[in-house]
């Protein structure tokens, strides 16, 4: 992996959030990347129950004070960064006051998803192509992990897709057992839709339950890996049609391998 470029998208990343297989792994393949020499840059939202004293965020005044349009609303993107100690490694963090003062990732205190977590989303992926844009840093790979960053292939490939920046990259999607009861906003097609984009492209958002949500991430996608050993029958039967490369579950011990050679042999090839 010597001297390739990883983007690393995540929903969640330890040491800042709890750890979960998302935010285990998301931690995980960036640190096997950077220890073999690879560039890497990891981008996560910054939920407001992250404690930005203790792992020492700072806003990025160049990268900051953009406005994202979503649903025909100007939401004003902050971006902030913070170090994992010991590790060599940054993190940006997507900002916004609306979506993510909160104290709280995806749920509320009864477990309920927020109500405007499509719109969330939405921001997230739009906010992680602008800074990236604003970096001039031209990623080889573009790892996706977590539902809430599953936007992230659909808008890469179709509202950004004459972004020259993107040309060569590949994207690979994880599907995770980390899935959700119930749907997103009944209206997230349209309001993906409102960026321009065709009613082929949006048709699995139209019910937009974690597996619909997951298919249009990996339709988008040039590779996927299978991050969790009991995901819904679904996305297995779905997973398994597919005409692009597709990595079986690997535990921690076995990933760092199967990951280096499903990058340079599957995805980069």
């Amino acid at each position: 992996m010597k001297d390739k470029r990883i983007l690393y998208v995540s929903s969640e990343v330890i040491p800042y959030l709890p750890e979960t297989e998302i935010s285990s792994m998301s931690f995980e393949a960036p640190r096997m990347v950077n220890n073999q020499g690879g560039q890497i840059r990891i981008f996560m939202p910054r939920f407001g129950n992250i404690n930005e004293r203790r792992h020492q965020l700072h806003e990025v005044i160049r990268l900051s004070g953009m406005n994202l349009v979503i649903n025909d609303l100007d939401m004003p993107l902050i971006i902030k960064v913070a170090s994992i100690p010991k590790e060599r490694m940054q993190v940006y963090f997507i900002d916004n006051e609306d979506y993510f003062k909160r104290k709280a990732t995806l749920t509320d205190e009864e477990g309920n998803l927020f109500p405007d977590n499509d719109e969330r989303a939405i921001f997230f992926a739009k906010g992680v192509i602008e800074t990236v844009k604003k970096l001039n840093w031209s990623p080889d790979i573009i790892h996706v992990n977590g539902w809430l960053s599953s936007l992230l292939p659909l808008y890469l490939r179709n509202y950004y897709g004459n972004e020259p920046l993107f040309n060569e990259a590949k994207i690979v999607t994880s599907v995770y057992n980390q899935d959700f009861e119930g749907t997103l906003d009944n209206q997230m097609h349209k309001k993906v839709l409102f960026d321009g984009l065709e009613n082929e492209q949006v048709k699995h958002l139209k019910k937009p339950n974690y597996v619909n949500i997951m298919k249009t991430a990996v339709d988008n996608s040039d590779a996927v890996v299978i991050a969790g050993d009991n995901i819904p029958d679904e996305l297995k039967k779905y997973l398994s049609k597919l005409d692009k490369p597709v990595l079986d579950y690997k535990n921690r011990e076995e990933f760092a391998q199967a990951y280096q050679e499903f990058y340079t042999n599957k995805v980069l090839s």
